[in-house]
Formats: structure tokens, sequence, C-alpha cells
């Protein structure tokens, strides 16, 4: 909710914000990112709170940040303030991008406190979760250096993600991450009890759950320690985030087929949220590789509406899908940072008529005047 009305979210991803705000020849890709986003009707962005260790680390080691890397995220908050974009902030990778959960298990190590090398010890290994917890208190209690707002007080800042796509294949149970989600996001609560927070999980159903064999794209999405409805009816989570790759997650499937799993997807996610876990549901990552055999920008353009008109559908039914953030967009000469999903979205028309139109019809449904008013030529 914002302003008492219900606030649908069209937003994307640019997760690399900080790390090119630190440099002063990247640093100005990201007002123009925001800029673009706002001329766009989008909201909300998705981006890294976190880089552990190698380049541009904002945690160099545990318990030390780099001054100059948080004064890049101070800037990429308060250019968002001044854009009118809320952010959603990620605060570790499941992934080793950016360090992840790999470089904590091998500070732990190298301390001599790890009690194992397996990654998913960061789950479980005590001095790793107080490594985390210090860096959780350290970003959210941070006094941002231009606008002289503490984040945990910031209205700029939408909501918190614990980690992104965690798995933790060594306890398929569940139980390992489950009690990890619980403890975290009790913590952070404990500290911050203004802001949104939810997992950061890509939606699987695991091995207890009805939907396992019904709604998972293949047999092995049950087995990746982490369960859709579990992990998100914890009573700390406030909204519930789920993934939409379906190209990565089959392998023999034609694109016709892949678009009707998006469907059934999507639909299974937000029944959910109805029924099972009355909380709202995010796909925080949606995107269609272009190197897939066959791939044409039209297929992009079909995955991409299919994405919003399930939104728009449950949005105008006041059903509990909340919105999409497109995995990623990017702007002019940024090919260093993309892979085979990131668009410049205003590059192709038909994709950017698609993006406007859904920030337009959102914005009808949640009676958002002022984006109405901005978006009137557009509209």
């Amino acid at each position: 909710m914002v302003n008492g009305r219900a606030f649908y979210i069209n937003g994307w991803n640019s997760y690399w914000f900080m790390d090119h705000a630190v440099e002063g020849h990247r640093k100005p890709r990201v007002r123009a990112m925001l800029r673009a986003a706002r001329k766009m009707g989008l909201t909300v962005c998705r981006t890294w709170a976190f880089s552990d260790g190698g380049y541009n680390a904002l945690q160099v080691f545990p318990g030390r940040f780099n001054e100059q890397v948080f004064k890049a995220l101070d800037h990429v908050i308060a250019e968002s303030r001044q854009h009118g974009i809320r952010l959603l902030l990620s605060l570790v990778n499941n992934l080793q991008a950016y360090g992840g959960k790999t470089q904590y298990v091998k500070w732990a190590w190298q301390d001599g406190v790890g009690l194992s090398s397996s990654n998913d010890s960061f789950f479980y290994d005590p001095s790793i979760r107080i490594y985390f917890k210090n860096y959780i208190k350290t970003v959210l209690t941070r006094r941002n250096s231009i606008t002289g707002i503490e984040y945990r007080n910031d209205p700029t800042i939408f909501g918190w993600e614990l980690i992104n796509e965690p798995r933790c294949m060594t306890d398929a149970s569940g139980d390992t991450l489950q009690e990890w989600i619980e403890e975290m996001s009790a913590y952070i609560k404990s500290i911050d009890k203004k802001h949104l927070l939810t997992v950061g999980l890509e939606g699987f159903y695991g091995p207890n759950s009805p939907k396992k064999s019904t709604a998972n794209p293949e047999e092995w999405a049950s087995r990746l320690g982490s369960d859709f409805i579990r992990n998100s009816e914890i009573p700390h989570i406030d909204f519930a985030s789920v993934h939409i790759y379906p190209d990565h997650w089959f392998h023999d499937q034609d694109f016709e087929d892949e678009l009707q799993f998006v469907s059934k997807w999507m639909l299974s996610h937000i029944e959910d949220g109805d029924k099972e876990l009355k909380k709202p549901v995010m796909f925080t990552e949606f995107g269609l590789s272009d190197l897939n055999k066959g791939f044409t920008p039209a297929q992009r353009d079909r995955f991409y509406k299919t994405v919003y008109d399930i939104i728009y559908e449950s949005a105008k039914r006041k059903r509990s899908g909340a919105g999409s953030l497109a995995w990623q967009f990017l702007v002019e000469g940024m090919e260093e940072s993309n892979d085979d999903f990131g668009i410049v979205p205003w590059e192709r028309s038909s994709i950017y008529r698609l993006i406007i139109e859904q920030s337009c019809r959102l914005a009808r449904i949640g009676g958002d005047i002022q984006q109405l008013k901005a978006l009137k030529n557009m509209c």
C-alpha cells in the first residue's frame, strides 16, 4: 500500500548500480537508467546491496567495509530518491558472483573457525552467521552520507531481500535453509520494522509440497533445499518472491510449451498467495535468453506480454500478484555487464510500448493519480 492505495509494481533489475557508481566514468549510467525508468513509469528497481571480497568490494573482510563503495551505494539511494524510484536491496548472493556465500565460507576457513568447506555451511556455521548478522546491522544502520538518513529509516528503500536465489542442496529436506531464514528475518526485523522483507526465492516447491510434481518445472526442483510455501509463510517475511526462467529450467521444450508453463507457474504462485500465504507475491526476476536455439526478439515480446498480462489480471481481480521486475535493464554501451537476458528497452519499440502500457494500466488500477499525470502523454 502507498498512501492508502494498493501499489502494483512494474519494475526491473539493474544489479550493477552500486558497482558502477564507484567509478567516475561509469557513475552517470545510474542516473541515465533511473531517468529512463521514470519515463517508462517504472516504480521499483531491485539491485545488489552487497559485494563481498574481490573487485569494488563493499565488505573487504568480515566487518571491514570500503567507505568509497558505501558512498557509491549512498549515491544510488539518493539518485533513486530524486527520480521517485524505490529500491529492493538484496543482501547476499547464493551464487559466486560478487562474493556470495562462497566468500563467507572462505573467510571462515581463513580465520580458522570454519566448520566445513561446503558452500552450504553459510547457512549453519555459527561463525558465518555472526559475520552475516554484522553485515546486516552495518548496512541497515548506515547513515547515508548524501541524504543524512539511516537506511532503516529511508522510504526510498522499498524493502530488503535476504539472499538472491537461496539453495541448500546438502539438506534437501529444507530444514537448514528454513532455520536460517527464520533467524535472519527475525534479526532484520529487530533492527528495522519499517521496511518490507522477502527471502529472494526462485519459487520451487519442496519435497513435502503437494505441488512438487504438478507445478515445478522438473523433478530436480524439489531437491534444492528450498520450499516456496514453507519459506514464505515465516511471519517476518512480508511478501513472497518468485523467478521465471523457463528456458533455463527445461532442456527439451519448445517456446510455446515454455509460455504455457509461465502462465501455469505464475497462476500457481498467485493462488498460493491468495489461499495459503495470505501475502502479496512478487515475480522479482523474469527473463528469456537470446542464446536459445531459434531465438527471435518477437519471442521476448510475447514472453514479457505473458508475464505482464497475468500481473494485470491479478491486480484487476485484487488477487495477490503484486508485480514483476524484469531481468535485466541496461543503458547503451554496457555490453560488459550484460548477460543473455539483458535489454536496453528503448532500442526495441515493441517491448518499450509493452513496458509503458503495463505501467499505465497498473497505475489506473491502483488509482495512482501522480503516476498517471507523469505518464499523461504515454497513457
